[in-house]
């Protein structure tokens, strides 16, 4: 028991790593998501095309080559990035693939007798679209891009691939140390659920505290 405990201070600073690269992975997939998933939407042929070809390469191709190319081919161009730059940028292109194609359902999925509504008085197609619908598309799509954040968290083991020192790593170096491979990778798995299951749990409530939101919207 007192061999496990000696085992947590390494764990615990690797699930902390994991956590920072899944937050900040997650705030730049939100932001490119939301730009892509606009650029979907565009009037523009040549914009709709590039946005949906770089969705169909991304979610065509495995999220560990895309990982391995940033880190281990990158630098034959000259560009090299550090194991959490590599981290973080890969995680977020692949997972705005995705959640541009949430963005894009929940702007469609909004009345569009809103937008017409909004430039008929007197608002710019641009200051509608940000005004009306992506606020409203956003409350429409919250409970998606949370499932998003716990699928990342859990994908983000894949950064150990690239040297990443996180939780996955650190375990499996204690692991390579010590030959306690059953006590130390279980320890990782007890690590990864106590911080999935809750963020999962959390994403379930605020999906039903919209819900009850939206009905009573209806009920008025």
């Amino acid at each position: 028991m007192q061999q496990l405990v000696s085992y947590l201070p390494p764990l615990l600073y690797g699930a902390l790593v994991t956590l920072e690269v899944s937050f900040a992975a997650y705030a730049l997939a939100l932001g490119l998501g939301l730009l892509i998933g606009l650029s979907r939407l565009s009037q523009l042929a040549p914009v709709r095309w590039l946005a949906a070809a770089y969705i169909q390469f991304i979610r065509g191709t495995p999220l560990l080559l895309q990982l391995f190319t940033l880190y281990y081919v990158l630098p034959y161009g000259g560009i090299v990035l550090s194991p959490f730059v590599a981290g973080v940028a890969g995680l977020s292109i692949n997972y705005a693939a995705y959640m541009a194609e949430v963005f894009r359902s929940g702007i469609q999925a909004v009345p569009r007798g809103q937008f017409e509504a909004a430039t008929a008085l007197g608002m710019t197609r641009r200051l509608a679209l940000w005004k009306i619908l992506i606020p409203q598309a956003i409350r429409l799509v919250i409970p998606s891009l949370g499932n998003f954040f716990v699928s990342m968290f859990k994908d983000s083991s894949l950064v150990s691939v690239i040297t990443m020192r996180d939780l996955m790593m650190t375990g499996q170096l204690l692991a390579a140390k010590t030959f306690h491979h059953f006590e130390i990778f279980g320890l990782v798995a007890v690590l990864y659920f106590a911080i999935s299951y809750p963020a999962a749990k959390l994403v379930e409530w605020t999906e039903r505290q919209l819900d009850v939101s939206n009905r009573r919207r209806t009920a008025r």
